[in-house]
Formats: C-alpha cells, structure tokens, sequence
C-alpha cells in the first residue's frame, strides 16, 4: 500500500474513532470539522516519521488548518523530535495567535543549545524578552539553563557573563539547574574562581554541580585541587570517577590514575562499574607507565566483564602491550578483533613502528588498505614512523608524497618531521634538509633534532653546524636539545675543544634556568611486583627515601671499589 494511502487511512481511522466516540456515545454532538484536527493531532502525538510527517504538514495546509495552534504545537514537537530544525523554526515564527508559550520557547531554544556556533539561542532569547507586555511569556529557569549551555557551546565567554546578571536580575540564581550550568560554563572556561563562586553560593547543589567544578579544576591542571575536591564529594555517579581518572591520565599523573581505578573497584557495585572510558583511561596509565602486570589484571576484568567488543577498549590495549614491550600480545589481541576498524589498524600499525618493525607496519597497513577502510592522519604518521625505523626510503616516500591524492589527508609538520628522519636515517641529508626547508608550516624544532642526528650518525659536522646556527637564530636559544646532539657528534669525532665549549655554554644557560625559574622536574617509574613506583629529581617526600638513597650510596661504593687505578 503506498505511504500516502496509508496515511488517508489511517487519519480515516482515527477520524472514525473520533466521531463514534464523541458524536455518538455522547448526548452532545460534535461538528466533524473540530473532529478532523483532533485526529490529525492525535497520529502527530505518535510521533510519525519525516515521510509521513510532511504528509500532514501538507494536509494541514491544504485543509486550511494552519490557525489551529494545537497542530502547530505537535508539528513543532515532531519536526524537533527528527532534528529538522529548519520546518519547526519557520512554524514557530509564523506562529498563528502569536507569541507562542513559554514551552515552545524554551524547547527551540534547547534544540539551537546543542549546536556549536550557533546564534540563533541568543537571538531567540533577545526576542523572547522583548514580549514583556504578555505576562505570560516570560523566560523560565529552564530558558536561562538552556542559554547557558548554548553560550558554553559557541565558546561565548562574554555571552555567558552576561546571561549571568540576566539570571540574578530576574531571580533564578539559587535554581538548581541554572546554578548547574553556570558551573559547567565557567569551568570549561577555565574561570575557575567564578565556578567556585557559584557553587558555594547555591542553596541546593547535586552530582552535577560537584562533577563540574571537579572537572573545571581538572581540566586546569590543578589535581590537588581536584583531589580535594572528589573526597568532599557527599555523592558520586559514572561521570565523577570518569572526570577524575581521565585527569590525572590528562595530566601525567598516571599512578594516581590507577589508585582512583582501584579505589572505584573497592567502592563498585551493581550499579556503579567502570564502564568503557574508565577502563580505556587505565590501560592509558599502564601504557604510560609500562605496567605489564596492572595491564594484564585490567585486561582480565575486561573478558570477564564483556568488554571484549569495544573498539576502543581494544584499541587501548593494543596501545598498551606495545608500550610495555609485549607487541606478540599486542598483535595477538588485534588478530582475535572480527573487523578492525581504523583505530584498531592505527593502533597495531604504530605499535609495529615504535618496535621498529617497519615491515609489519606496512603489512598491515596493506591490509587495512585491502578492507576499503580509509587511513586518517595518525595512521600515515605510524607507517611513516615504521618506514624510517626500518630505513624503507621508497616505500616511505610513496606514501608521503601520495597522502593528498591517495586519502586527501595533507601533510602535518609531524609527517614531515617523520619523512625528514626517514631520509635522514638512510643517510640522504641533503634531500632530507630540502624537505625540512620547504616545510609549508613552521617547522618544528623536532624535524631540525632529526637532521642533526643524521649527522652525528654519517659525521657531517659542516652540515651540523648550518643547522645549529640557522636554529639559534629561528628561535632564539628557546630549545635546547640541539647542542646534546651537536655535542655528542663532536664527541664521535673526538673534538674535544668544541665539546667542551658547548657543554659551558649549556652550564651557563642551565644556572640561569634555575634562578630565573622552576624548571619541569624529571620523573621516572619502575614496576615491582605489580606495584608501580614513580621517583622524581630530588624527591625527599618518598616513604623510603633514606632506605633507597642508603642502597644507592651502596651501589655507588661497589661500583668504585671496581675500579682500578
């Protein structure tokens, strides 16, 4: 039967149920032509597809319907339920007995919120607040929740601000959800004092308001800060554990990661699991930090729980076995995957590359290529990785120089960073000082550290020298890693003079570092018994930290009673 058959068929049938149910069971006889809208009305409250929804939008035309601001409502309703904004946005503006109510207001609005750059919300609500003369149609809490979430959405810190004052004029500042969303707002901001202003002004505050002030304080950096924070915290749900783990992830902090894993599977029950970002955050730890054997206890509570499925679980552990060493676990968790997709051939093609097996790499990569799945950015920076590990020059140059025609993907400094060290490991330093010239972009000083270490394998000092120089004067001392590699190559050719005279110049620029400011502090872990131990430069707050220097003084005595004179 064809859809518009069926649609007359079934606005017949509700027609039908409509007249014998009011005109005949009841002593008071109802006009058909009231009767008509209410059955059109009553299949648009079912939510009818876009097909047929436009069906009875024609109907509704054609019949003259188009003053009945009960169809107009239900229109609107099912155009946003489609997400076709573009028909419930002309509805509402034509609006028959203009203005519409406060709802239809606020669920336009909510509809433009969840689109990024998008003015229409803010237009929407300066027209909204022109309507002051019709006491009925005044902005609710929920107008001022959903305007903030759009101010969040467009990047509009301005906005925001001042929506702000809109809210405390109009009295809806010690509402939940409008107190909620100026949080979210001001943390993603990173505005954090205001955030804090908020919240500790809000009467009632729930899950919400603590998890975005948790995330704001995470997402800046501040992990004390966020610590302190989560154990205040009278209540916690998925989302708080997720905000909490994926910061200290985001933030280099991969012990505390784990510890907050662990703390959330002591605490776990029923309702309360780590769920699929949880557990890809502490693989993430684990690769980081090398921990084969937490890796492989998260692993097993991966299988036993049902995760096995997940692509990015699976990508994760790819990740995960290869940072740790173990890239036969690695494969062999990719080889069990029914279909890859480009993550999972991404993540398996990049650990092969930082293995140095470039040609596994490329099988791969000649595989996924074979299953019609496209390649991003990351992936052609791993097989470039693996190329140049494994000195594949023409394979390497194929899929440099083909990226734009073969996969539309253009070129990154990144990629020519990884052609530059291709070229430069097989010992072709002058195309390869070509390429890092022509760079497009700004080249990276990365790409420069390449090239220098190329010399320093092949002993072109003169070369190195150009580079050094043509880096002094681009960035102004600001990186320093180039005179390690020019003086490990002066070294290699037994200057002695040059590498004393570099290694003052380095001397003098590491004193003014340290008076001028607080450099990064190294940090390095080692995993014992699977338990992760992380050390850092002149760390005095590690629990063994005169038992660990006592046996460091040991080893150093042994190791000059060795010596001979």
């Amino acid at each position: 039967m064809p859809a518009n058959l069926r649609l007359k068929v079934q606005i017949f049938n509700q027609f039908f149920k409509f007249t014998t149910s009011h005109s005949f069971c009841s002593s008071r006889i109802t006009s058909p032509t009231n009767l008509y809208p209410k059955a059109l009305n009553q299949i648009l409250n079912q939510r009818p597809p876009l097909l047929q929804l436009k069906q009875i939008h024609a109907q509704i035309i054609t019949q003259s319907l188009s003053s009945y601001s009960i169809l107009i409502d239900s229109l609107i309703h099912c155009y946003l339920s489609t997400n076709n904004l573009t028909f419930a946005k002309t509805l509402f503006d034509q609006y028959p007995n203009y203005p519409p109510s406060i709802l239809l207001w606020n669920l336009i609005i909510r509809s433009y919120s969840k689109l990024q750059n998008s003015r229409e919300p803010i237009d929407l609500f300066r027209r909204l607040n022109g309507l002051k003369h019709h006491s009925l149609v005044v902005p609710d809490n929920y107008t001022f929740t959903f305007l903030i979430t759009s101010c969040t959405h467009q990047n509009s810190e301005l906005h925001g601000m001042i929506v702000h004052g809109i809210v405390i004029k109009n009295g809806y500042i010690s509402d939940l959800y409008v107190g909620n969303s100026l949080i979210n707002l001001y943390a993603v901001f990173c505005i954090l004092e205001d955030a804090c202003k908020v919240f500790d002004e809000m009467p009632e505050r729930d899950v919400f308001s603590w998890t975005s002030l948790l995330g704001g304080h995470a997402k800046q950096g501040d992990m004390a800060r966020v610590s302190k924070i989560f154990a205040m915290m009278p209540m916690r749900n998925m989302v708080s554990w997720v905000v909490i783990i994926s910061g200290f992830v985001d933030n280099g902090w991969y012990t505390n990661a784990l510890i907050y894993f662990y703390d959330m599977l002591r605490e776990s029950h029923d309702l309360l699991k780590p769920n699929e970002a949880v557990l890809v955050c502490a693989l993430s730890a684990c690769a980081n930090l090398e921990a084969l054997d937490q890796g492989k206890q998260i692993h097993a509570y991966i299988n036993k729980n049902g995760f096995t499925k997940r692509s990015n679980i699976l990508t994760a552990l790819i990740d995960m076995y290869s940072k740790c060493g173990i890239i036969n676990y690695a494969y062999g968790v990719f080889d069990n995957i029914y279909q890859p997709d480009v993550c999972n051939y991404t993540s398996m093609i990049s650990g092969f590359a930082d293995h140095g097996l470039g040609i596994n790499a490329l099988q791969v990569f000649h595989q996924m290529l074979a299953q019609n799945i496209t390649p991003n950015e990351i992936t052609i920076l791993g097989v470039l990785k693996g190329c140049s590990h494994s000195g594949l020059v023409e394979e390497g140059s194929f899929i440099f120089y083909n990226m734009v025609r073969l996969w539309n993907i253009t070129p990154k400094v990144e990629h020519y960073g990884c052609f530059v060290d291709l070229l430069g490991r097989a010992g072709y330093l002058k195309p390869a000082l070509v390429i890092a010239i022509k760079v497009p972009l700004d080249p990276d000083i990365v790409i420069w550290r390449a090239l220098l270490s190329a010399c320093r394998i092949y002993k072109d000092v003169s070369l190195a020298d150009k580079i050094v120089a043509y880096v002094e004067h681009v960035y102004c001392g600001q990186f320093n890693g180039n005179e390690v590699l020019l003086s490990n190559l002066y070294a290699s050719l037994s200057r002695w003079d040059s590498v004393g005279e570099i290694r003052k110049v380095m001397s003098q620029r590491e004193n003014e570092s340290r008076s001028g400011s607080e450099s990064s502090i190294g940090c390095s872990w080692i995993e014992v018994n699977g338990v992760v131990h992380e050390f850092r430069v002149d760390d005095q707050l590690h629990p063994l930290v005169n038992k660990l220097n006592g046996v460091l003084r040991g080893l150093i005595l042994d190791g000059m009673s060795e010596i001979k004179f």
